[in-house]
């Protein structure tokens, strides 16, 4: 078996698991996470039924989204099962990184439990703080040199929630 045989054959396992993660609305679901992924933009969400991977219409993306339902633990151990590793990784300490990220809502006045948090590039009255969600995350880094990183959780945290305590 090639190399490419084998990651194919990874990519079909992991595919596998996610749409196992999916519950209600599971091929809906499915399909939006595949057109978000190859999206070269996405403008509003109607714009990714119309992409070639997208095989339903841009109502069953609104059923997805408003009905959809993702069994997160399950998730969560499907990505922690699935780390960079290669040659240059096989047999050293895994490394992991955590990122605060802010999701700006700054006009989203009515969007539940917003905070204010440090933004590096936007700034409100001269502040680099915005109003918006945000979400932290931890990812796997691998020994490579490249960008690419596994996302083991993601989490978003409350305004109440101090963000070095989760």
């Amino acid at each position: 078996m090639s190399r490419w045989e084998g990651d194919t054959e990874k990519l079909r396992n992991f595919r596998g698991g996610f749409y196992e993660c999916l519950d209600l609305r599971a091929d809906a679901l499915f399909e939006l996470t595949d057109a978000i992924l190859t999206a070269s933009s996405v403008p509003s969400l109607p714009h990714l039924s119309l992409g070639p991977i997208h095989r339903g219409d841009w109502g069953s993306i609104y059923a997805a989204l408003s009905k959809g339902w993702i069994d997160q633990d399950l998730l969560g151990e499907l990505l922690a099962g699935h780390s960079p590793e290669d040659n240059a990784t096989r047999g050293k300490p895994r490394v992991y990184a955590v990122d605060l990220t802010t999701w700006p809502r700054c006009d989203a006045e009515s969007s539940p439990e917003r905070g204010y948090y440090y933004h590096p590039s936007r700034y409100s009255a001269g502040q680099p703080i915005v109003a918006g969600w945000a979400y932290q995350l931890i990812a796997e880094i691998g020994f490579a040199r490249d960008t690419w990183v596994a996302p083991v959780d993601v989490r978003r945290l409350r305004p109440v929630e101090d963000d070095i305590a989760v």
